[in-house]
């Protein structure tokens, strides 16, 4: 039985959205960080960082949003990922790589220092500095992301994934995102899987809540 410990719109979406595109079952757990859940006992020896997503698989347990993915792709749907040792499955890791430490990174900078740190440890003057940081950032991804369909082509990937929620997570946060990447952003949100993934997120929250 697979576990996904989460919070609805948090990275741990992109790991239920992986989860409904591989066509499995599994539970939602939703941890209520409001209560502390998050630094619980139990929750902590899933994750000792008390950040979700974390995922268990039977006996398996492992935490990283990125890494999730990888490794449910690679257990049970390795057609979402392009073959090992290829041009393309070098490109595929670059956007991986990219997504999580240049464009993420900045976008979750600014959340550090408007909500997510203690009040005494956030600097207001840090938004401008990471808005810049993912302008660079989405600047360069402009360039790289193609016209039509998904990162590699036809072929759906966990990097798309991770950049299309992402992208979600910058214009919540009010970015302003180039042309070509938009329009990326907007023709993979149509997913299907993404509306369910979301829609069993809230409705595990709204449950545990009851």
């Amino acid at each position: 039985m697979i576990t996904l410990y989460g919070l609805p719109r948090s990275r741990s979406l992109r790991v239920s959205w992986m989860l409904e595109e591989l066509g499995l079952d599994w539970n939602y757990h939703y941890v209520n960080f409001q209560a502390g859940e998050q630094r619980s006992e139990a929750f902590l020896a899933l994750n000792p960082c008390g950040k979700v997503p974390a995922l268990k698989d039977d006996d398996m347990v492992i935490s990283e949003s990125a890494a999730i993915c990888l490794y449910l792709a690679e257990k049970y749907g390795p057609q979402f990922l392009p073959e090992p040792g290829t041009t393309t499955s070098a490109l595929h890791h670059r956007w991986i790589s990219f997504t999580t430490t240049e464009l993420e990174q900045a976008l979750w900078s600014m959340g550090k220092h408007r909500f997510a740190l203690p009040e005494d440890q956030r600097i207001a003057e840090m938004i401008d500095t990471a808005t810049w940081e993912f302008n660079q950032a989405a600047a360069i991804a402009e360039g790289w992301i193609p016209e039509n369909g998904y990162l590699l082509g036809e072929q759906f990937s966990v990097a798309d994934i991770l950049l299309c929620h992402t992208l979600n997570w910058a214009v919540s946060f009010q970015q302003t995102l180039p042309e070509k990447l938009m329009n990326y952003r907007k023709r993979t949100s149509q997913r299907p899987a993404l509306n369910s993934a979301l829609e069993k997120e809230m409705n595990g929250k709204a449950m545990a809540k009851l």
